[in-house]
Order: C-alpha cells, then structure tokens, then sequence
C-alpha cells in the first residue's frame, strides 16, 4: 500500500476541492479529495479502531484546522465553503503546507489568515520541538497511545500468568470464558480436577440442564515453548463421549502441526487460543485489569449554534 497523506497533507487538497466556491458538505469533500489526492482503494479500506476510515479521519482534522483560522467558512451544519483567504493560501504553497506554516501566517499581519490560539496555554517552560514529517493527527495519536498501552499491559499480563501456580491460571480461563459470555443463563462454569480426565481443567455448560458443554484445556508454558500436536490428540481423546467442542488456552504458541490438526479435525471442535490473543481478550472483556482512566474526544455541537 502506497503511503497516504497525512492530516497536513490533506489541507491544501481540501482547498483544492473547493476551489470552485461551491458549498460542500463533509461526504463530498472526501469524494472530491480522494480524487485530487489520487487515493487508492487500499487506502481507503484502512480504518481506526472506530471503523472510521483514516483518511476520513484525517480530511476531518485538516478541514477543522482550516475553518478555525479562516481558510474555509461554514455556511450551515456540516457544509463548507472556501474563503478569499483559502485562496491566497491555496495561491501561495500550491505544494502543500504544514500546520506551523500556517500559523506563520496566522501571526503575518498582513495575511487575512486569523492566528489560531489554542485553548490552553502552552507552559513556557517545556521545551519545543518540531514535530516529525509523518507526525499523527490527535485522533490517531489517541489510538497509538492506547494501542502501547494495550500492548504493555498484555506482555504483563502473560508475565503475570506464567508466574503464578497453575490451578490460578485454570480458574483465570474460565473466568474469561464466563465474562465473554459462556455459560449461558443459569449455567455453570467451573475449574476442575478430576483423576484421569486427560487433562481437561474446565467445564462450562451453556444451560441450565447442562446438555450442552464446553470443555477447556489450560496450558501455562513458559515463553519460546509451543503446544504441539499430542498435547491436542490427547485433549481430543479425553473429550470423545463427553462433548464435540473444546477450547485449548496457553500462554505460550501453537506448533503449526498443531494447529493444522484443530483445523482439519472432524472429531471435535477445537478453539486454539495461544497467549497473544488471551492477553486480547482478557483486556477487551476486562479479566485481570482494571480501567484507570476514561478520556472523553468531544467535538462543538453544531446543533447548539443553530
């Protein structure tokens, strides 16, 4: 995929779009700017954790930027309109144009773009350093933020669970399986240890009679190890005769002859959940963590204003 603009490389397309005078409305300009930009369907496949496609997302901020110094004017809700001031900045870097730059401008008095003066005050004494060509609008910063967070809290997580014994690690699956659902209305779910099982830790029946089961398998291996393929014939064996579904949980990897095993088994249906995707879920249905913080993106209400 070929790189796509970045939220400042999208300003000046912006004005380009609308260089006719028309008014356009948000869906429009980001037809429009596609085209100018040339973008391709693969970019615009790319989408943000909240489905919104990048590139929308990024044409939003550059419109937004444009609008607070007076490049673009807002007729009505969710309509834009090019000023005589976007065309002098349209005029003048043809090429494109980087948010600092437009600030110069803001701060010429003899340019008709209006300064933009955040709504907090920067601290004088943080240092300032330019920010990098490639730099994220906020959105995205938002998300990549979270996304190393995300990723830190998960290799904790597996840290956690190979250090503790492994009867905990039998009732934490089970725990997971429980918050995403399993177990049904009235059904029970609970770790177990029974003689000669096969090595099966947990049972969850889906309903009340419990005529409908999930058996489950925990493997707590330490990092570089893998669960191969007799680890799965065992757990398979242990299950004929009891249910036709199993989920394996490890924190380790699946060996690949192991996993094409789950795949082309016709005996029993079996989960593979290696400690990647665990870690996945236990952060996303909220076992083993906690939220610390909430941040709230807001946006002006343009109904407000109406």
């Amino acid at each position: 995929m070929s790189e796509m603009p970045t939220w400042e490389g999208f300003m000046i397309p912006c004005l380009e779009a609308l260089r006719d005078g028309s008014v356009q409305s948000r869906r429009d300009i980001n037809g429009l700017v596609s085209e100018v930009v040339g973008l391709k369907d693969d970019q615009r496949a790319v989408v943000l954790s909240s489905g919104q496609p990048m590139y929308a997302n990024r044409i939003g901020w550059a419109l937004s930027q444009l609008t607070r110094v007076g490049a673009l004017t807002r007729p009505s809700r969710g309509l834009y309109q090019l000023t005589e001031a976007g065309r002098q900045v349209l005029a003048q870097f043809p090429g494109g144009i980087t948010e600092s730059e437009l600030d110069a401008l803001g701060q010429d008095p003899t340019s008709p773009i209006r300064p933009y003066v955040p709504s907090v005050r920067p601290d004088p004494t943080r240092r300032v350093i330019d920010p990098p060509p490639d730099r994220l609008d906020p959105t995205e910063q938002i998300e990549q933020g979270v996304a190393r967070i995300k990723e830190a809290v998960a290799k904790e997580l597996l840290e956690r669970l190979r250090g503790k014994e492994p009867v905990f690690f039998e009732h934490a699956v089970v725990d997971l399986l429980v918050a995403m659902g399993y177990g049904g209305t009235g059904g029970v779910a609970e770790a177990t240890r029974l003689v000669n099982d096969g090595g099966i830790d947990g049972i969850i029946d889906q309903d009340v009679l419990g005529l409908n089961k999930v058996y489950v398998q925990a493997k707590r291996y330490v990092a570089g190890s893998s669960v191969g393929r007799p680890e799965l014939q065992a757990f398979v064996g242990a299950l004929i005769g009891k249910a036709d579904r199993g989920v394996f949980i490890t924190t380790s990897t699946f060996s690949s002859s192991a996993i094409e095993y789950a795949e082309r088994n016709t005996t029993v249906r079996l989960i593979l959940i290696d400690g990647d995707r665990l870690t996945d879920l236990m952060i996303r249905f909220g076992v083993g963590v906690q939220i610390k913080e909430t941040f709230h993106v807001v946006e002006v209400d343009e109904d407000f204003f109406q």
